[in-house]
């Protein structure tokens, strides 16, 4: 493992962290584990980053040290192989992170002809790779029992992989359902194999949890908290809830929005939806206006960054989707909102009551999916059973039916 570049340049690195103001105690973890690697070269027989990583692996099993080594060592390799400085967004490449990169030549390549067949259709990536990744860890439990083929594959050993052995689901219909499509696709070259393993495959009812609606009560304590300019809520923070909260958009939405996604001229927000990539455009309201406005004049560094929203610390790079469900959660608390265990706090759940009020209040079916930027009628169907309203209105009587009186006496 030659090490001269590092040696040679490594203080390049520090520099750029002290220049985009990493804190002191970030950059001194780097110095540390740089000055252990050059002073270990000649001890160590490594041949790679991954191995000095191993190392550490040998030492511990804590996964949150773990996680930090992999951390610095990886930005550590990013820098030293291609020259790339720390982005907070880049992920480190020394452990691959999905089961395709256990699995053995024979279910790898399976996997990749799936790949190579549906890459040619009109299917999207995304929808691609949630369904190799589903079936790569169906093929990995499978290797994992000992079954190196897929002509060996036994029914036993399907099941295994969706119910425990106590007769406990672990997996559900999604999971069946990604695995059927790989499987599918892969017919026309491997015709028996297919047919026999769909064939083991358990039928599963599909079925949606029950979601926690947001009440009416509820949406005024988080409008009020959101409102109040005397709350402990960050400008940024107040205009992402209140962007969600009278528009619905979609949290991975509302992180990649940039400056251009706001028409100030016209009172537009205008973006490019994730997870559809169709364009959607919404009424800026003057309420979110506002708190945007408030937040890039008052709060958001002064950067040449094109996304609206930033996260707090250096290097202040774009938030992420995750950081999303953290403000969501925070603004929950403030509020007082849904602080019991296993409550539902992300954002989805302002997306689900602007629907149902939408619902009750007879907007059109068609209008509401086109707020919402659902490209199919039937993305709405989830929402119908939160219209109280309108089910009450078909509610039976129950006059005719007999039933004791004991049944509407008081306890």
């Amino acid at each position: 493992m030659n090490l001269d570049n590092l040696r040679t340049n490594y203080s390049k690195l520090i520099t750029y962290l002290e220049a985009e103001h990493y804190s002191s105690s970030y950059i001194v973890k780097f110095k540390s584990e740089i000055n252990n690697i050059l002073r270990s070269e000649n001890s160590m027989s490594w041949t790679c980053y991954k191995d000095i990583y191993h190392e550490y692996k040998l030492k511990s099993d804590s996964y949150h040290y773990l996680r930090h080594k992999r951390s610095i060592i990886g930005a550590i390799e990013q820098f030293d192989l291609n020259g790339k400085f720390p982005d907070g967004q880049s992920r480190n490449m020394l452990v691959p992170r999905d089961s395709y990169h256990s699995l053995n030549d024979e279910y790898k390549s399976f996997i990749d002809l799936y790949c190579e067949i549906e890459n040619l259709t009109e299917k999207k990536s995304t929808t691609i790779h949630h369904e190799s990744q589903n079936a790569s860890a169906f093929l990995l439990s499978i290797q994992n029992q000992g079954i190196k083929k897929l002509n060996d594959v036994t029914e036993e050993a399907v099941l295994a992989f969706f119910i425990s052995a106590s007769g406990e689901l672990l997996r559900g219909c999604s999971y069946r359902k990604n695995i059927t499509a790989v499987f599918k696709a892969c017919m026309n070259h491997h015709s028996q194999v297919c047919s026999e393993i769909l064939a083991y495959l358990p039928m599963l009812r599909e079925h949606r949890k029950t979601i926690q609606y947001l009440t009416t009560e509820e949406f005024n304590q988080i409008r009020n908290t959101l409102n109040n300019k005397d709350s402990q809520l960050s400008l940024r923070d107040k205009a992402i809830g209140l962007l969600i909260l009278h528009t619905g958009l979609r949290g991975c939405d509302v992180a990649s929005m940039t400056l251009s996604s706001i028409d100030w001229e016209h009172d537009l927000i205008k973006i490019v939806q994730a997870k559809t990539h169709v364009s959607l455009e919404l009424p800026l309201l003057a309420v979110v206006g506002n708190a945007i406005y408030d937040y890039l004049v008052s709060e958001r560094p002064k950067l040449d960054n094109l996304y609206i929203f930033l996260s707090q610390n250096r290097p202040f790079n774009r938030l992420k989707n995750e950081s999303i469900g953290t403000i969501a959660s925070r603004i929950m608390n403030i509020s007082n909102v849904r602080t019991h265990k296993n409550d539902r706090r992300g954002f989805h759940i302002f997306r689900h009551f602007l629907a149902t009020s939408l619902l009750e209040n007879d907007v059109p079916q068609p209008v509401i999916s086109k707020t919402l930027g659902h490209i199919s009628p039937n993305s709405l169907s989830p929402y119908l059973s939160a219209d109280f309203v309108h089910l009450k209105d078909c509610s039976l009587s129950i006059e005719k039916f007999p039933v004791i009186r004991e049944v509407f006496l008081n306890e």
